[in-house]
């Protein structure tokens, strides 16, 4: 259940949402918190919300049975219950995946972001065939065998519909990985489709978005899922290889 061709049924499912980022958002001084876990069907309309927004996010992975963050989220909001977002800039912890993406669309939204909303009914029925697609995939906690967590958090290149990225995200929540989520949502239309689109077709067109930015510039592609681990000094693309990766070094 875990190949590409499910994870591109996913995002068609949850109607490609998450996949283009507003221009002129407000970026938080502090890092935005998410507890969350990836086939949970409302923690993934706040994901998409992110990207929309081009709001970056530390997440701390909370599947079931996990033991890492799920009883740190309790404490911090008082029960069980995802997602959970903290976010120190406004002094909030919000429960509620509407409630959330309100609170983010406007504190955080100008200009085209402001006009992000939570999804209906529509997108909450899209959002859960998109997990059940996925086999519930990252949606309980991997026996780590006594791994430890990475002393400093590794980073990901994403955005919430790439059928590439999600299968790194449902990894590192499997194994209750925390890791800075860089939201890389496309911005122009120069970059719709696959990469090879823009490198065929639109060569020339200037790179837009935050993190394609910081993207191109370090590495001179926009591919994503893009993975940097400063606790070993590993930067890697292909989802393939970033996954059996994580395996080997925290699972």
């Amino acid at each position: 259940m875990r190949n590409t061709l499910t994870s591109v049924m996913a995002s068609t499912l949850a109607g490609w949402r998450g996949t283009i980022a507003a221009k002129g958002t407000r970026q938080p001084p502090l890092m935005l918190q998410l507890y969350e876990y990836e086939a949970c069907p409302f923690c993934r309309m706040v994901r998409q919300a992110l990207t929309e927004l081009d709001l970056d996010a530390v997440i701390l992975p909370c599947p079931r049975g996990g033991t890492r963050f799920r009883p740190q989220a309790e404490q911090v909001g008082g029960r069980a219950q995802f997602p959970l977002l903290v976010d120190d800039n406004t002094n909030d912890v919000i429960y509620e995946s509407r409630d959330i993406i309100d609170h983010l669309a406007r504190t955080y939204g100008q200009g085209n972001g402001a006009k992000i909303a939570a999804p209906g009914m529509i997108g909450q029925i899209g959002a859960s065939l998109a997990s059940l697609t996925r086999g519930m995939a990252g949606m309980h906690a991997a026996n780590r065998q006594g791994a430890a967590p990475p002393r400093e958090l590794p980073e990901l290149y994403s955005f919430e519909s790439s059928p590439y990225a999600r299968r790194v995200r449902e990894v590192l929540c499997e194994l209750e990985v925390p890791y800075v989520l860089r939201n890389a949502g496309k911005a122009t239309k120069a970059d719709m489709g696959p990469p090879w689109v823009r490198q065929t077709f639109f060569a020339d067109a200037p790179v837009e978005g935050r993190n394609r930015q910081i993207l191109f510039d370090e590495t001179g592609r926009l591919q994503v899922p893009y993975l940097v681990d400063p606790n070993t000094e590993t930067a890697l693309f292909e989802s393939a290889d970033i996954e059996a990766y994580l395996r080997s070094t925290y699972g």
